[in-house]
């Protein structure tokens, strides 16, 4: 499957803004999907993953009632909704698929988007 991920920019501390990563080439609706963010120096770090059964999600509790994640499978996408954006939010957010496990460390997830450049300044 292959990923791409949209939506970044550049906006204000407490603004929102939402993601979104299509997905082609593969059978959508039998990936787990998640979120990840990078930091300049920092390691890669989950955010979010929603199962394919639509069933279950999970959220880092950094960003835990700030963002949503959601699917669409008759669309082929996963979005993020980010609100109430912080400067620490700031980071390259990529989007991965597993067909297997819903997952939390990035290692485990074969196929990536390209990332999108989030920046909140304060």
């Amino acid at each position: 499957v292959q990923l791409q991920a949209s939506g970044g920019g550049l906006v204000q501390a407490g603004d929102s803004l939402r993601l979104s990563c299509a997905a082609s080439g593969g059978t959508f609706s039998s990936y787990h999907m998640a979120w990840f963010r990078q930091a300049p120096g920092k390691e890669r770090e989950f955010v979010a993953a929603f199962s394919r059964s639509g069933g279950s999600t999970l959220c880092a509790d950094s960003v835990k009632g700030r963002f949503t994640i959601s699917r669409d499978n008759d669309k082929n996408t996963v979005a993020l909704q980010m609100n109430s954006l912080k400067p620490e939010d700031t980071a390259v957010y990529f989007c991965a698929a597993d067909p297997f496990k819903l997952r939390t460390r990035a290692s485990e997830y074969d196929y990536w988007g390209q990332g999108t450049q989030v920046t909140v300044s304060s």
